[in-house]
């Protein structure tokens, strides 16, 4: 014989904030958590340390900058300068976004919310996004502001520091579809870092080889487009087709014209959409 027992339970009766606020609520809540914040202290370490790292090549330039009156690293090479510490944030946090969810199978838990699959990997890359471009935008806001009070000779580059900020949001956004599309496909983390630093090494590696292979068959134009192997020269390449800036390969230059963006622009839709078909694959089980 069954009894129904009052236990308490009620029906919800406060605001319904919608899809957006849940999705923006899972987007801080990622970001904190790329950060370590509201997690054990080891968690912080590694993103603190290398945020650390980004910013003594600050310090360095403004104090060339009062002591010698010439600038460091310019705004518009400071990414591509400090790619393999760009590229180990990335692969060392990307999988704790993607990851926990996916080896605790809590994905369907957040889809039988009204958020949609589009929706969470929104918030996932938004996320990694905002992260990335704190990390290479506030060295560079830091220097922007060195060279103000230093007061160097001549106008103060602020073109070139708004350039350098705009290509960082590019930047920020290629490198979190790539690390997230790469460390969606396992729920361990480790194998998430591996297979993103493996593929930053293997593209930093092939890059100057196939370009020498090409350079030195003397298939010169061939060879500037090696450099778009390489997410960090590929976005270079697109800003000095925007802003005219230099080219910061280590030898030659880019292939003119807007064919670098075109195929930014394609790798962003591969990565998102690989994204989108891990994350319905993964919310089907």
């Amino acid at each position: 014989m069954s009894e129904i027992y009052d236990i308490g339970y009620r029906h919800y009766d406060g605001p319904r904030l919608g899809r957006g606020y849940s999705t923006r609520s899972l987007a801080v809540h990622s970001l904190r958590g790329v950060f370590g914040l509201g997690r054990p202290a080891r968690s912080k370490i590694i993103p603190f340390a290398l945020f650390t790292i980004m910013l003594l090549p600050a310090v360095v330039n403004i104090a060339m900058m009062a002591m010698l009156q010439q600038r460091g690293i310019p705004y518009s090479g400071f990414a591509v300068a400090m790619q393999p510490v760009v590229a180990i944030f990335l692969a060392s946090q990307a999988p704790t976004v993607v990851a926990p969810d996916l080896r605790f199978r809590v994905l369907p838990l957040y889809l039988s919310r009204p958020v949609s699959i589009t929706e969470y990997v929104a918030a996932k890359v938004a996320a990694m996004t905002v992260a990335l471009f704190l990390l290479v935008a506030v060295p560079l806001t830091l220097i922007y502001v060195g060279e103000l009070v230093v007061d160097m000779p001549g106008p103060p580059a602020t073109g070139e520091y708004a350039g350098a900020l705009v290509m960082a949001v590019v930047l920020a956004l290629l490198l979190s579809v790539i690390g997230l599309a790469l460390a969606s496909f396992t729920p361990r983390r480790g194998l998430g870092v591996a297979s993103v630093i493996v593929v930053y090494l293997l593209s930093s590696a092939a890059v100057p080889m196939v370009y020498g292979i090409l350079a030195e068959s003397g298939n010169e134009e061939g060879a500037a487009w090696a450099w778009l192997l390489n997410p960090f020269w590929l976005v270079d390449s697109v800003q000095s087709w925007l802003f005219g800036t230099p080219s910061h390969a280590l030898e030659g230059t880019y292939p003119s014209g807007p064919a670098p963006a075109a195929i930014l622009v394609v790798l962003l839709g591969l990565g998102l959409a690989a994204l989108a078909l891990r994350y319905r694959k993964a919310a089907s089980r």
